[in-house]
């Protein structure tokens, strides 16, 4: 029996009856031969985890555009608090933790520069519409590997695709996903807000504070401890009415003080215009992409509108300014 069987032996043996199984898998788009020493959730984990996508997280916006700061989050802090949280709760339910730890690794891959700002820009703009969780299973499956993918298992992507609020997870480790995506920026969030001096404890109604917590520590702690309690040897990931209700006005709170404030938001008319400008100009200069996304084109068939979100969409903040200013910025003149 190799580690792989040993291990798969182990989760029949101490995960709940309602955790999804490794050895159960609904499998992979094209087959392929089993580690001797991973189980499938762990392969997808660290397929992930040593993607080119998953790097570049780190230069993606989360909520502040180019702040002047090394403590606030970025698009990777992000989904690393996202993994945390995520654990946690899967521990306490003995769900797979391997399995809900690549679903919250890979669910944000696909997520444009400049956060949500980007997002709303390439669905203004594409035909097809555009959305980060619907690009993030395009990453890691078309993508990733030049053209290859990373052939994810079935529930992993899954768990990916559905991680949105309106998302319907098929595995309780997707459900588990989906919460904690939404408890972690909600709550990370705030906090850079605070730092950032444009919210304040004083801003939170006193009967949330009363019924979720003082402070971020505490609110945080509430909401996870409350999952485990009400999901417990249950079918389904829920949280208790009274305090999921508290959940979504706080989170209503913080788009309106914090998400759709115009000092936060002060930047991203500049931003959404820059991606606009980079998708018009290489819909019209497709050979001015790097080279995977013009073979893309004329290797794999994919349309020129496509191939032109998936180049945008995997930039860095930081490459998407870099581009702009190769296209549109006038280089000074000078003698060789």
């Amino acid at each position: 029996m190799t580690i792989r069987e040993k291990m798969e032996e182990r989760e029949k043996e101490l995960l709940s009856p309602f955790a999804s199984l490794s050895a159960n898998t609904r499998g992979r788009s094209r087959a392929e031969e089993e580690c001797d020493v991973r189980t499938a959730f762990q392969r997808d984990r660290d397929r992930i985890l040593h993607s080119k996508s998953f790097r570049r997280l780190e230069d993606k916006t989360q909520v502040f555009l180019a702040p002047q700061g090394d403590h606030y989050r970025n698009r990777l802090t992000h989904t690393l608090e996202v993994s945390q949280i995520a654990r946690t709760i899967a521990k306490a339910l003995s769900l797979n933790e391997d399995l809900v730890e690549a679903i919250a690794l890979g669910h944000d891959l696909g997520h444009t520069p400049f956060g949500h700002a980007g997002e709303r820009a390439l669905n203004d703009v594409y035909p097809g519409g555009f959305a980060h969780y619907r690009q993030s299973v395009r990453a890691a499956e078309v993508l990733e590997k030049n053209g290859k993918g990373l052939n994810l298992t079935w529930e992993v992507k899954n768990g990916i695709l559905n991680h949105r609020s309106t998302g319907s997870p098929a595995t309780l480790e997707g459900q588990v996903v989906r919460y904690s995506d939404k408890i972690a920026y909600v709550h990370h969030d705030m906090d850079d807000a605070q730092r950032a001096g444009v919210f304040t404890e004083d801003d939170i109604p006193i009967t949330l504070r009363i019924l979720l917590g003082e402070n971020t520590r505490d609110r945080l702690n509430t909401f996870v401890h409350d999952i485990i309690e009400n999901s417990l040897e249950k079918p389904v990931i829920a949280m208790s009415p009274d305090i999921e209700e508290g959940f979504w006005d706080l989170r209503r709170l913080m788009f309106r003080s914090v998400y759709e404030n115009p000092v936060v938001k002060g930047e991203e008319g500049k931003a959404i215009a820059l991606v606009k400008s980079l998708y018009s100009y290489y819909t019209a200069n497709p050979d001015a992409m790097s080279q995977e996304y013009q073979d893309s084109i004329r290797l794999r068939n994919t349309p020129k509108e496509q191939a032109v979100c998936d180049y945008i969409s995997g930039m860095t903040d930081q490459y998407a300014m870099d581009k702009y200013r190769e296209i549109y910025i006038p280089k000074s003149w000078h003698v060789y």
